[in-house]
């Protein structure tokens, strides 16, 4: 028994090294090359949604690369990539949107995403081991392959449910600490734009992130339900 487990286990023990090894790496590699974001006029729509969190205030790192981004480290901590700051700056993207970027990444933190992550990727290695195996019996050669491909749509498929998740945190955030949702809605809209992926039409089930139409209309059938609840 221990024999037929033993691929298993070992997926799972290889798993959580690379998770560990990747987080390590990733962690230096920000702490090279950020600093705390300093900017008077953001300061200030930060404090605004530490208020609404209840906290003394938020802490936004500055990562310096070009691509547009935002995102949670491993240990928690919220960045802004250089390229995303300097959208801001030339007034493609406002105070109040970069805003709902750092209130998505707290969403991030907050419902345990990137915590997740280090089981999510042990579990994806155990689940590639086993489907290769049974795949390899009735399609040698095809069978590590095509585990790769169905491991991957079900890791896009957890990613995308996370993301909204963490869009719905946005948007509660963002009401609470007086923006509105529309900054959120209109960052979405643009975002593709930014990030240079405008016109790139691969499926949505392919997608670690859901299709911009698709986080717009949650976020307002979120509205909806909060307006019905109020009224």
């Amino acid at each position: 028994m221990l024999l037929r487990l033993a691929p298993i286990l070992l997926a799972i023990a290889y798993g959580l090294v690379m998770y560990h090894f990747s987080a390590w790496r990733t962690r230096r590699e920000l702490d090279e090359k950020s600093t705390e974001l300093a900017d008077p006029r953001l300061k200030g729509i930060m404090d605004r949604l530490a208020a609404a969190l209840e906290l003394p205030r938020i802490r936004v790192n500055l990562y310096e690369v070009e691509p547009v981004n935002g995102l949670a480290a491993p240990d928690g901590r919220i960045f802004l990539t250089r390229g995303f700051y300097d959208r801001y700056r030339a007034g493609e993207v406002t105070g109040e949107e970069l805003a709902s970027v750092v209130a998505h990444e707290l969403g991030h933190v907050a419902l345990g995403h990137t915590r997740r992550r280090m089981i999510d990727f042990s579990g994806q290695n155990a689940v590639r081991t086993i489907l290769a195996s049974v795949l390899g019996r009735f399609l040698p050669g095809l069978g590590p392959m095509l585990a790769g491909m169905l491991t991957s749509l079900v890791v896009a498929r957890i990613s995308r449910s996370d993301e909204y998740e963490a869009d719905a945190y946005a948007a509660a955030l963002m009401v609470k600490a007086g923006f509105g949702t529309e900054p959120q809605k209109a960052l979405l809209a643009k975002l593709e734009g930014l990030t240079g992926m405008a016109g790139r039409g691969a499926p949505a089930w392919l997608m670690s992130h859901p299709k911009t139409p698709d986080r717009i209309a949650a976020i307002e059938a979120l509205e909806a339900r909060w307006s019905e609840a109020r009224g």
